[in-house]
């Protein structure tokens, strides 16, 4: 199974919900499978915070010839999100109306901005229906928005490990790693290095929210009891924060994660509940009990609001990254859920 990168450039003035204006917007995306000749057989897969739009790539046991999103059978979207630096519309990009890249100065784009930059792509793509749209963490933010938008859209909708509204809680983790960006005395500079020190440590702080107690207490443990420097997981913490340096730049990391704290899907529409239950689609909303930074009782709240709408739960011994990890519950919940749809025969 192959797949080539993409890209849709939509030739219009794009207004974001700040009032700024992107001009030459460009949505970078990977499709697998055909679209079937009822239209009906679509999957679109929304990406988190620092993924990509191949699915294939990082949800590889989900994704792929003979896994549960197989090819053979669905059509599957996955558009990069715009601020990223996979392609689609982000700060490292030359300002039309400038002719400088944008650094500090994009204009960043809510969840809701995204969802309403992937319409003109959806038409483009031929797609008037879509059978089934799943995201976690900040993937399900954007599928949660889209499927309030544009409630005859999604036939079943799967948010997994996510909210209506970004809590106090995770808008401090965001807070915080935003602040180890600014305090790197680097990140004042407009070159597309800038703020990469300060991102590692930011990096270093997120994975404290994906993970939790547990997690480093097994995979990280010491085995010598006299040791007093050098440990297995202050190892781990900047070994992470150089990975992401190889392959991310700390603007889009900046700006997502605005990105992330502005979400609310009652924005405008009364309250949040309010937004929910525009929802038509069937959900099965998907939590991690130990997650710490989408705890399962936000998901509660999605399954009570969302009319057609059931919780399953799942274990993880990673917390968070379990939504990126737990092939065989997930699948085993996907499965569930669409049997009890009559969608697919046991």
């Amino acid at each position: 199974m192959s797949s080539e990168l993409k890209v849709y450039r939509w030739n219009e003035p794009f207004v974001l919900e700040s009032g700024r204006t992107v001009h030459g917007l460009k949505l970078a995306y990977h499709t697998l499978g055909r679209l079937n000749a009822a239209g009906d057989n679509v999957v679109w897969i929304f990406h988190a915070l620092t993924a990509n739009s191949n699915p294939a790539e990082w949800w590889p046991g989900l994704v792929g010839e003979g896994k549960f999103f197989d090819p053979g059978k669905f059509f599957i979207v996955c558009v990069n999100m715009p601020g990223s630096c996979y392609g689609s519309t982000g700060p490292l990009d030359t300002d039309e109306q400038t002719g400088k890249p944008y650094y500090h100065d994009f204009p960043w784009f809510t969840t809701r901005d995204m969802i309403r930059a992937y319409r003109p792509l959806r038409e483009h793509l031929g797609i008037k229906k879509i059978f089934l749209g799943i995201g976690g963490s900040m993937g399900g933010q954007q599928l949660l928005e889209w499927a309030v938008e544009e409630p005859e859209l999604f036939e079943h909708i799967v948010p997994i490990a996510t909210n209506a509204f970004h809590s106090p809680w995770g808008i401090a983790f965001n807070t915080s790693q935003r602040m180890a960006i600014e305090a790197d005395a680097t990140w004042a500079l407009r070159q597309p290095d800038a703020g990469l020190a300060g991102m590692k440590a930011a990096r270093s702080v997120a994975l404290l929210s994906y993970r939790h107690y547990e997690t480093y207490g097994i995979s990280q443990p010491e085995e010598d009891i006299n040791k007093t420097d050098g440990f297995k997981s202050e190892s781990y913490q900047q070994y992470q924060g150089e990975k992401l340096a190889k392959r991310f730049n700390a603007f889009s990391y900046y700006f997502l994660t605005k990105s992330m704290d502005a979400h609310h899907v009652g924005r405008g529409r009364g309250s949040a509940e309010a937004a929910l239950s525009r929802i038509k689609a069937k959900a099965a909303v998907i939590g991690i009990e130990n997650d710490v930074l989408f705890p399962i009782s936000e998901q509660a709240f999605l399954a009570e609001h969302i009319r057609y709408a059931k919780l399953y739960t799942i274990r993880s011994f990673y917390g968070h990254d379990g939504f990126l990890l737990e092939y065989e519950q997930l699948s085993e919940i996907l499965e569930n859920f669409l049997v009890t749809q009559n969608i697919i025969k046991n």
